[in-house]
């Protein structure tokens, strides 16, 4: 059976996108199968760090939630040349007319969840990671309620700070079964050791790692995977360390 991850945010701007396509390239190398639904309906991007293009999604979350397809039927195989497992993705549509059209008149978030169950099967998945919409609203609260393990991102800043509290809290009301946390775009002169033991004990959820901000990731733009990019760099080191970490748990 696999395993089904949720990687949320409370605010935007985390670095959550780039998290999830670097953990599904990470956890791939092995051989694993691993599945990504970009669940952010409203503004959606992470198949662009894929380099899928708009003009090649013939098919999306958004048709399966309107009915027009299955959901496997909207899974591209977006696996890199150097990775050895598999890795699938479900976009969600980029048309402003379709994203109109959720807005306009939401869809059955029971629907979504559904899809997301059948998924693992029907791809013969060993993770299926879901890149949450930021903030915490029905079909978020949804996807997190299903999830075996819930990853939390946050920046070290005092926003995210009260507004990750509030995430911790609602996910223990669910009774997710497992909960990490990582912090991202430190500034790399801040005392990681200190900082790790400051975020576990405000949350009292063990930290998977702490990503710093580096000059690499900003140049690259979301042009490709950072970890395939620089294998060898200190940051793809850290993802390497989170990604074990999922599979330990």
């Amino acid at each position: 059976m696999g395993k089904i991850v949720s990687v949320h945010s409370y605010r935007g701007g985390t670095g959550k996108s780039n998290l999830v396509a670097n953990l599904a390239a990470l956890l791939s190398q092995g051989g694993r199968r691993v599945g990504i639904i970009d669940t952010d309906i409203q503004s959606p991007g992470i198949h662009i760090l894929f380099g899928l293009n708009d003009d090649v999604i013939t098919r999306s979350l958004n048709d399966y939630l309107h009915g027009t397809c299955r959901i496997e039927d909207a899974a591209y195989d977006v696996t890199p040349p150097t990775v050895l497992g598999k890795i699938l993705l479900i976009p969600s549509s980029i048309k402003a007319g379709e994203i109109a059209r959720i807005l306009r008149e939401g869809y059955d978030v029971a629907r979504l969840n559904e899809g997301i169950s059948q998924l693992v099967d029907r791809l013969q998945l060993d993770y299926l990671l879901i890149d949450t919409h930021p903030g915490l609203n029905e079909e978020t609260l949804l996807s997190i309620a299903i999830s075996d393990l819930l990853l939390v991102l946050l920046r070290p800043d005092q926003q995210d700070y009260q507004g990750t509290a509030v995430t911790v809290e609602v996910a223990r009301h669910l009774e997710v079964p497992k909960m990490l946390v990582v912090v991202n775009k430190a500034i790399a002169r801040r005392d990681f050791v200190l900082l790790r033991e400051q975020v576990r004990a405000a949350y009292d959820v063990p930290v998977a790692g702490i990503l710093a901000e580096t000059e690499e990731m900003l140049d690259l733009a979301s042009n490709g995977l950072f970890c395939l990019h620089y294998p060898e760099h200190p940051l793809t080191k850290t993802m390497a360390e989170i990604a074990a970490r999922v599979v330990a748990e």
